[in-house]
């Protein structure tokens, strides 16, 4: 699916960047395999652009705001990442519903990591979601983008159990910790050429299936 070229790796964020900050370390160490190539923000002074600065990476703010449409603004994004040679995106709490041009100009070249165990607990606050019905297992998911919530083919999931005392902030600690393990493992395994869709779900290729 991925084809043989090396990857260049998009990044997409809004906020304090921590998936991103996990990316880049797996790049650095050799776990992942492709450059972060280019980070793209929607808000000026989101804390996670840091991670890029030091990590001297290129990086662009397109402001949502000075799009009227949620496709001119993703057509924007698009081409800051086309300029820069990225072939796969990965999200990294970026708070922006992707349109479903943008889903098609990157087709199955878009990763999404998810605090939840997808299908439950789409959209925002899958914590408070998951702790509102009483699970007692949640999770992470990391995923390929569709157009629609949280629904893309699933690559791997961690599962996190719901302790007792937990509240939402506790619980999206624990998740977050086990999103910056699973995130580079699934980046990792899309580098390889080791992640195929079949009829809408993921097979994973062993190492000689490459």
């Amino acid at each position: 699916m991925t084809g043989q070229d090396p990857q260049r790796i998009g990044v997409l964020l809004s906020g304090r960047g921590s998936n991103l900050a996990a990316l880049l370390s797996a790049s650095r160490d050799g776990r992942v395999s492709a450059p972060m190539a280019m980070v793209v923000s929607n808000i000026a002074d989101a804390p996670g652009l840091d991670h890029a600065r030091q990590a001297d990476i290129p990086f662009q703010v397109v402001d949502h705001r000075r799009s009227s449409t949620r496709e001119e603004h993703d057509r924007k994004v698009a081409e800051v990442l086309e300029a820069a040679g990225i072939t796969l995106v990965c999200l990294a709490g970026y708070m922006r519903l992707l349109s479903p041009w943008f889903v098609q100009r990157f087709p199955q070249r878009i990763l999404n990591i998810h605090p939840s165990l997808l299908p439950a607990f789409p959209g925002l606050h899958a914590q408070r979601q998951a702790l509102r019905h009483g699970v007692k297992i949640t999770g992470c998911t990391v995923h390929l983008v569709d157009e629609h919530l949280d629904a893309g083919p699933i690559i791997l999931q961690k599962a996190v159990p719901v302790q007792e005392h937990d509240d939402e902030r506790t619980l999206s600690a624990r998740i977050l910790e086990q999103e910056h393990i699973l995130y580079p493992e699934a980046l990792s395994l899309f580098c390889q050429n080791r992640v195929e869709v079949k009829n809408q779900r993921i097979h994973l290729r062993s190492k000689q299936e490459k």
